[in-house]
Order: C-alpha cells, then structure tokens, then sequence
C-alpha cells in the first residue's frame, strides 16, 4: 500500500477552495469592478496598477496546487500599498512613487558561465515559460508578514534556460539603474544597482521562484515589475525586485544590504525565530493587515524543503 505523506505547506484537498469556484469569482469581481458596481461599497478601490501591462492577457494563470498556505491570503489593496522599494524612497506608501517605472521596453540579461547567454525581452521569456500561481508566505526581517499569490515560473526553468557551466555556483541578480526615474538611486551613499545572490542549488530548489504576476494579473510596480525573485524561506530583502540581469558565477555575491551593512545582514538571510535582527526580534511576526502575530517559523515554515541545502555549514552565518 502506498502512503502519501503531504508536504508541509499544503492543505487538504478537502480544504481548499475548488478551482472552478475561485475563477468563477475571479470573474464576477472582475465584472462587477468593471460596471462600477462595486465603487460604492469601496470594494472596487483596490490598487490596480497593471492595466496597461501587454502581458495581462496572460493572467489569472491556472494554480499550482502544491503551494497553499496555513493562512489567509493578505488583501490586495492592503499587500500593494505597504511595500519596501528603495529605489523609489525608504517609506512604505511607495506604490504611488514606483508607477514611474517603465516596464516596456524590458529586457533581461543572463551571463557569466553559462552556454546560452542572451538578453531576452520580457515578453519573448513570458512566452518560453510554463506560468503558474502559487501560494507563498513573505516574511520581511522587520518582523512583518504577508500570505500573496503569486503568478510567474520555477527558477529551475530560467536556470534550464542559460545552461550553467561546471563551474557556476552562483545567481547574481541585479535590479535596474535609472535615477531620473526612481529617486531613491539618486542617495549615493547606498550601492546601486540593487544586487541579490542565491547559490545555484538554492536556485533550482522547488520553492525558488520568479514571479511576473500577483493577484491574478501583471505585477504591479511596487511589487517589482516586470519580474521578481520570490524566495519564501529566505527575508524579504532577499527577494530582489525588477530584474534586469541574472550571471553566473564563481563568486559569491556581496548582496546590496551586506555591503551596506555586514553585521546586521548575511547573504543567507534564512528565517530562523531564534536569531534576532539588531533592531528587530524575529520570534513573531505580525500579519500585514491585521491585529494578528504568530509565531515564526524556522525557514518561514519550509524546512522540510530547504534544510538540507545548509547541512555541514559551520561557521557560515546562515540566518541573517
């Protein structure tokens, strides 16, 4: 007899909402938005930022049913209107700020040690991944949480893509440069452009993610458009925002918050409740959008994916 052990992220079948169910109200909300008749009630006032997007006949994208949750997910206008993109400021309220951002044209470069390096239009790698939607927890190293569904495609397929070499251990990211645009790169005591780094295994781990959409539609701006890294064990600022070139490397990344300030943050930055932050605790956290704090789990709740990536690591400062 075969016994299927569940992985620890997903709900009983029986628990969750039927697909049909969910794209049938995704439809009716949708119509009603559209007629006005939901102006009223406030309802119809969620942040909607990617209308103009060539990509949003793409989305909803169909569920991955592998990926749920232990929670609710965080409302939408509450998730898209208290957000971290300090290219555009250090406040919260940035969405209205990160509009300014043009994310057509948009390319995205892969280099370094791989066998097809190539800079490749947004649109053109849209159309050469499998997209999904998958249900993650966010857990920001200022002790805050979110529960966001995000659309978009397995880092794996990207790293499938470039075909690293031998001798590639490395993802450097590397979000945009364009202080005419985002006002926040015009503070020069901070080392712009914006660089994230995961090792390759990290990288085609399962839960390792690039994310294109969010609640059923095109990233809006303050979320990272036009694509995202989406590292659900790892703190927030490890989730590197509109990507605009990906190497591989032999080299081990001095991700941007390390080189501003090694003592506080580490290029693992894993989620780990008994390692607090210098200013911030992280044996809970607070839900994003509601009076509620939970406890916080080791690796944000995914140990069962990703502890064995860190086995053997002595010496390493993993969890920050």
């Amino acid at each position: 007899m075969n016994i299927l052990k569940r992985r620890s992220w997903e709900l009983p079948e029986r628990e969750a909402t039927p697909e049909h169910i969910f794209l049938n109200r995704r439809q009716i909300l949708a119509g009603l938005v559209g007629g006005g008749a939901l102006l009223g009630s406030g309802l119809g006032m969620r942040p909607a930022f990617a209308e103009d997007d060539p990509s949003a006949g793409l989305y909803p994208v169909q569920r991955n049913p592998a990926f749920q949750l232990d929670r609710d997910l965080t409302a939408e206008d509450v998730a898209s209107k208290y957000n971290n993109f300090y290219e555009f400021g250090s406040h919260k309220q940035i969405w209205s700020a990160a509009q300014d951002l043009k994310i057509r044209p948009w390319t995205v470069t892969l280099d370094g040690l791989i066998d097809n390096p190539q800079t490749i239009g947004i649109d053109d790698l849209l159309a050469k991944m499998p997209l999904e939607e998958r249900l993650y927890r966010h857990r920001c190293v200022e002790a805050w949480s979110m529960a966001v569904p995000w659309s978009g495609f397995a880092l794996a397929d990207l790293v499938r893509l470039a075909g690293p070499q031998t001798g590639a251990k490395y993802l450097r990211f590397e979000t945009f440069h364009d202080p005419s645009v985002a006002s926040g790169q015009k503070q020069s005591w901070y080392p712009w452009p914006y660089v994230e780094g995961l090792t390759l295994e990290e990288a085609t781990n399962e839960l390792a993610f690039m994310a294109t959409g969010v609640y059923g539609k095109p990233l809006a701006n303050q979320f990272g458009a036009p694509v995202r890294l989406v590292s659900p064990w790892k703190y927030g600022f490890k989730s590197i925002k509109s990507v605009v070139r990906i190497t591989f490397t032999d080299q081990r990344p001095v991700s941007f918050w390390e080189e501003i300030q090694p003592k506080e943050y580490g290029f693992w930055a894993n989620v780990n409740p008994s390692v607090p932050h210098r200013r911030w605790p992280q044996a809970s956290e607070k839900l994003l959008g509601t009076d509620e704090r939970r406890t916080t789990l080791l690796f944000n709740g995914y140990e069962e994916q990703v502890a064995h990536l860190y086995k053997g690591m002595k010496g390493e400062l993993l969890y920050m």
